[in-house]
């Protein structure tokens, strides 16, 4: 993982020494190149931020200590169930290659910490166990402690009380299922699958048309997989968005800006043919412009890539606002091992700090902020609409993009709850777990896996605009299946 920062920031680097910013090192920019990115600049729509400044703050600030959050044991040990069935329709879903496969952990693999109900103190128990490395006796520790004291019990009522009161976004995973596993992230990494066909389309169609909002009088398919869909520059397809109110506008940004974060994951790490019939993970460019060409994509490609930007805002403020809950002295990222928990959270605060200091966050008091009554129904209606998708993501058919799928859901799921939750924030007791706002294990590594996944992209989104650049890298011929529904996935 961390040799895989390494090479991208080389690669950036090598990319402004070669070349400055300039195309085919001659001064003058590559037509290719001008393309697919001379629209992504500027500000952003329905916000006051830039995307240089977004690209200078996850380059040089967020990107690399992201990276090595990501690599700590309590954030690459996801619990997910993979097995629960699709609740709309039949799941007919394959994938062509063998590593659509996911992993999961056995028992022995996931550090006692995490599987010990009592995760909140540090006990000679649990440390015991640990240093003797005993299955036996970490599966008992996985179960609920029955010699809990009288205040802690009320704390884990009063946990359960308070949770099932809140705001979900998402269908959350019933982490004592049976059928409730833990992945190892980084052995089961976001890639290619080839995942694709009706099934791919259908999961998409379900997501755009059902759950995202649109005009009455607006027709013509949200999908962007759809086969046909207007024409010129894209102008004519995005105009209703600006007949819609700002967290109608909001919610398909978000959409879109995962779903163009996810093909950018596809296409930078790409299953490709090496010399000799061997095949090795890399860029794709081909695959990059048949999605977001403005050429191949009727001039959407770039607006896609906006609201990728878009999307990173929206957490990147969320994890602003999330940073007093953390800070809570008793608010542990608990694995038994009490220095590489130590370091974790100190490594987690600076992830923090730095996204306190960004200059022009999204100001999400502009959301819900008309009528009471009114905002309260949008508000809701805008939940149970993202709550929806949550559950389109167990229709997926294949598994490595049903366990990634879940986890960025889950992981934006979070953050818009954490931003319409600032007054239970603020008003946290300083020292006491069992009232308040409450974030479980589960939705704190899905919010910043999640918020990687989107620091990732934005990377992998200079890689290939360097490449667009370099003459020594010269792009292909591009021929894209003009039925998009065939690369769904």
């Amino acid at each position: 993982m961390r040799s895989g920062a390494a090479v991208i920031s080389l690669l950036l680097l090598l990319g402004r020494v070669a070349g400055g910013g300039a195309g085919a090192g001659n001064g003058h920019p590559d037509p290719e190149a001008e393309d697919c990115f001379c629209h992504l600049t500027g500000v952003l729509d329905d916000c006051f931020c830039d995307i240089e400044s977004i690209d200078d703050f996850n380059s040089y600030k967020i990107f690399p200590k992201l990276q090595k959050l990501q690599e700590r044991d309590y954030f690459r040990y996801y619990k997910v169930n993979l097995k629960r069935p699709c609740p709309f329709w039949s799941n007919d879903g394959h994938c062509s290659i063998k590593d659509c496969h996911v992993e999961p952990c056995s028992e022995s693999e996931v550090p006692i910490g995490i599987k010990a109900a009592n995760f909140n103190k540090y006990s000679e128990e649990v440390n015991t166990v640990v240093q003797l490395q005993e299955c036996e006796e970490a599966n008992k520790l996985g179960a609920v402690n029955s010699t809990l004291s009288n205040q802690t019990k009320e704390a884990f009522i009063d946990w359960a009380r308070y949770d099932d009161a809140q705001d979900h976004f998402c269908e959350l995973d019933d982490e004592l299922s049976p059928d409730a596993e833990y992945v190892d992230l980084l052995l089961n990494p976001e890639r290619y699958t080839g995942y694709r066909g009706l099934s791919a389309w259908r999961v998409w169609n379900s997501i755009y048309e059902e759950n995202c909002f649109k005009p009455r009088s607006v027709y013509r398919p949200l999908n962007p997989l759809a086969p046909s869909r207007g024409d010129g520059d894209g102008e004519s397809f995005y105009t209703w968005l600006e007949g819609l109110c700002l967290e109608k506008r909001v919610f398909y940004r978000l959409i879109s800006g995962l779903h163009a974060s996810i093909n950018l994951h596809l296409c930078a790490k790409y299953l490709l043919d090496d010399a000799w019939g061997r095949t090795r993970w890399g860029p794709n460019l081909k695959e990059f412009q048949c999605r977001f060409h403005p050429t191949e994509t009727k001039g959407e490609g770039p607006r896609r890539l906006k609201n990728l930007y878009f999307l990173y805002l929206i957490q990147l403020r969320a994890l602003s606002k999330v940073a007093l809950y953390f800070e809570r002295s008793i608010v542990d990222l608990y694995t038994g091992n009490i220095t590489e928990d130590t370091i974790t959270k100190k490594q987690l605060l600076e992830v923090l700090d730095e996204t306190k200091s960004f200059p022009m966050h999204f100001d999400e008091k502009s959301m819900f902020a008309g009528n009471k009554k009114e905002a309260k129904t949008l508000k809701e209606e805008f939940r149970l609409h993202f709550k929806n998708i949550s559950r389109i993501m167990d229709c997926v058919g294949c598994d490595k993009c049903r366990l990634w799928g879940k986890l960025q859901t889950q992981g934006l799921g979070t953050a818009l709850k954490i931003l319409f939750s600032e007054r239970e924030i603020k008003n946290l007791p300083e020292r006491s777990p069992s009232s308040g706002f409450q974030l479980t294990r589960q939705e704190v590594v899905a919010l910043l896996n999640a918020f990687g996944r989107l620091s990732t992209s934005i990377q992998e989104l200079q890689i290939f605009k360097m490449l667009l650049k370099d003459k020594r890298f010269p792009a292909p011929a591009v021929f894209c299946f003009r039925w998009s529904v065939l690369k769904a996935g």
